[in-house]
């Protein structure tokens, strides 16, 4: 097993330096992954990159394309450096660094599975954003005929790479927040099994927040719909698969 963490930033530089102090006593190669940030974020990164080169490296995108853009660039980079498994972290704070270790253990234990976060949140989780989820929870569970996965929106959670490969090679996945929903179906689907491991969240560590209530619930609601026809021409192998 070797593991990287890809995180996509778009101007998170106050909370960036927190998180990277987080990270590093878990020894773990980083990949930043600059999604069209301002000049004070890009700034704030590349700083970073110099100062803890041993172990960050900073993939710079020209332009904003989203959390699923930037994340499948750091996908690509992952692979192409040999990695097996991409842990993705949000860049803002609220995610348990702490927790990074079960993560892994869980992944040494279940190699070929997705281990995704399941959140436990406190009183700074936005109500419409709490909502939203338990939404998307039940259109999850439709759209592969299972309970299998707790959270899919979640990001905080490690990938195995080989199956993350067949997957971008080979459908166009959502390039915005409505990434972790469409991947994390996607790879169900191309039978990768789901371990949830329960993880505290808070909202959010700088008070930046780049969802957009109504586009980004709009994108979603049409993302749901899309998965939904594809469940359809595959349920026959879902429900095969549930049956074994």
């Amino acid at each position: 097993m070797k593991p990287c963490i890809i995180i996509p930033v778009y101007n998170h530089e106050h909370a960036i330096v927190e998180v990277i102090a987080n990270l590093k006593p878990h020894g773990i190669p980083c990949l930043l992954v600059n999604d069209g940030s301002s000049a004070t974020c890009t700034a704030v990164l590349e700083e970073l990159a110099k100062q803890q080169a041993d172990w960050l490296t900073l993939i710079n995108r020209a332009e904003n394309g989203g959390k699923g853009a930037a994340v499948i660039d750091g996908f690509n980079e992952a692979i192409r450096r040999g990695y097996t498994h991409a842990l993705q972290i949000d860049a803002d704070g609220q995610h348990n660094t702490a927790d990074i270790p079960r993560f892994l253990e869980a992944s040494r234990q279940h190699p070929n599975a997705m281990i995704l976060g399941k959140p436990v949140f406190d009183d700074s989780v936005p109500k419409s954003r709490l909502y939203g989820r338990q939404v998307t929870t039940v259109w999850i569970a439709i759209n592969t005929l299972s309970f299998a996965i707790a959270d899919g929106m979640c990001g905080f959670r490690l990938y195995p790479l080989p199956a993350v490969q067949q997957l971008i090679s080979s459908h166009q996945i959502g390039q915005r927040m409505d990434f972790d929903i469409d991947s994390v179906v996607r790879l169900y689907w191309q039978g990768v099994e789901a371990i949830n491991l329960t993880t505290a969240v808070n909202y959010p560590l700088d008070g930046v927040s780049h969802f957009k209530l109504w586009r980004d619930n709009v994108m979603i609601s049409a993302t749901h719909a899309r998965l939904f026809f594809g469940m359809l021409i595959r349920s026959p192998r879902l429900l095969l698969r549930h049956w074994r």
